[in-house]
């Protein structure tokens, strides 16, 4: 069930890249569904969860960003030059911050420690 998310994913991009409104919106389902899933069950060693929550998080990013796309309300403005574009921002940077807690707090505070919680 690892790479199963990449299978999926690989459908809703080569959709997206076709412009296949359908199946891409469609194949956000399984692909965000099995990321989550194999991120819960990866939750007993550090790591894992971490860069599985941030895989996660950038399928949503990524999801919505198509989406935007699709529906044509990426380029709409909503601040400025803010457009709803870049509210996929806000995943992509949960995603980050997820991989900055392993790697700049647990493995700071916790250098010696097997990652198994």
């Amino acid at each position: 069930m690892e790479n199963l998310p990449i299978v999926f994913w690989l459908f809703k991009d080569i959709s997206w890249c076709l412009f296949w409104k359908t199946l891409g919106i469609v194949m956000i389902i399984p692909t965000l569904i099995t990321s989550i899933i194999i991120a819960y069950r990866t939750r007993k060693m550090i790591s894992e969860p971490c860069h599985n929550l941030a895989i996660s998080f950038w399928i949503g990013a990524n999801s919505y960003w198509m989406i935007s796309e699709f529906l044509g309300f990426d380029a709409k403005k909503i601040v400025g030059n803010i457009s709803y574009k870049h509210l996929a921002l806000i995943p992509f940077f949960l995603g980050i911050i997820s991989l900055l807690y392993y790697y700049l707090v647990w493995r700071i505070k916790n250098p010696n420690e097997l990652e198994t919680l």
